[in-house]
């Protein structure tokens, strides 16, 4: 029992150090069956591992969508993952990964579970810049920064959902917005996020709500950006609050994760007091609580654009 109780506790205490874990998983290979890559999920997605239960397919259903599972009652829609990303199984579709993920509940099929590793978010690199199709997210050096790591894929689940044309993934409607988010003059939102798709839909509901914005694709790259806006300021005479209004940042993210970014500018004299809020497809009180734990003012789920621009509303108010 005190080994369950120590695993537990570690495992809630690595966002206070830049890690996550990471359950490991093959989809299958190429057309020949040959080359089977690791592909990966942060494991707080995960809700579940089953063994791949009676799928009932459903008529005019989208490609890729195998259908539905009744599992403890509730109707989960299954999608056949080795699909979406082209591989193909070599023994078929024997597990069912069920994740909780932007307030929606799925599940995927994938061939085999290999693995849970611990990690640190600076052996995960942004594959935006690399040959890794839109599906990728970002490169798990699962061994470090040596000659030879074994390397994972790290999905990007959001892009596959809205590929897939699931709930809550949806463009913005100017409509739901309500009244403009009002920032103090000359000052802008300072975004942080590391999928294409939930930065689109970022930008447009910002841009719905008149506000200006600064875009960045990794908790490293906006510190890095806010110290550098910091700097510029003071040259000026300013401070970085004449700059930068809130700060609006995803959870995972290679290099450095929203925790880390947070626990950055909350423990910084110079940055303390600008509002920090987490948009995150992270849901659940476990995560709520670390969001809190690292001093963020405010956390909204992923996407709803009238949802984000009434908890932005509610963080500048609060500054």
């Amino acid at each position: 029992m005190d080994a369950v109780q120590k695993d537990i506790d570690e495992r809630s205490n690595l966002t206070s150090s830049n890690k996550f874990e990471m359950l490991l998983f093959r989809l299958g290979g190429d057309a020949n069956g040959e080359r089977s890559e690791l592909f990966g999920i942060n494991v707080f997605k995960i809700r579940e591992i089953v063994a791949m239960p009676e799928i009932t397919g459903i008529a005019g259903s989208r490609p890729h969508m195998l259908g539905v599972v009744n599992l403890r009652g509730q109707i989960i829609p299954v999608l056949d993952l080795p699909a979406i990303v082209g591989c193909v199984p070599k023994t078929g579709l024997n597990i069912l990964l069920v994740t909780e993920f932007a307030r929606t509940t799925q599940g995927f099929a994938v061939e085999a579970v290999e693995d849970i590793v611990r990690l640190d978010w600076s052996q995960v690199l942004s594959a935006e810049n690399t040959a890794a199709g839109h599906t990728v997210t970002s490169i798990a050096r699962l061994d470090g920064n040596v000659e030879g790591s074994r390397l994972a894929q790290v999905l990007d689940v959001e892009t596959i959902l809205r590929d897939m044309g699931a709930p809550g993934e949806q463009d913005v409607d100017p409509e739901e917005i309500g009244d403009k988010v009002v920032l103090k003059p000359g000052t802008v939102v300072l975004a942080a996020d590391d999928s294409v798709v939930a930065r689109s839909l970022i930008e447009q509901g910002l841009e719905a709500m008149g506000v200006p914005f600064i875009m960045t694709k990794t908790g490293k790259e906006a510190w890095e950006r806010l110290q550098a806006i910091a700097a510029s300021a003071e040259a000026e005479g300013k401070t970085v609050q004449d700059r930068i209004a809130l700060v609006l940042s995803d959870l995972e993210m290679p290099e450095m994760d929203g925790f880390t970014l947070t626990r950055n500018i909350k423990q910084s004299q110079k940055f303390a007091s600008i509002p920090v809020v987490i948009h995150s497809s992270l849901s659940g009180t476990t995560n709520e609580e670390h969001v809190r734990s690292v001093g963020a003012n405010a956390y909204v789920a992923k996407f709803n654009a009238e949802d984000l621009a009434a908890t932005l509303r509610k963080a500048l108010a609060g500054k």
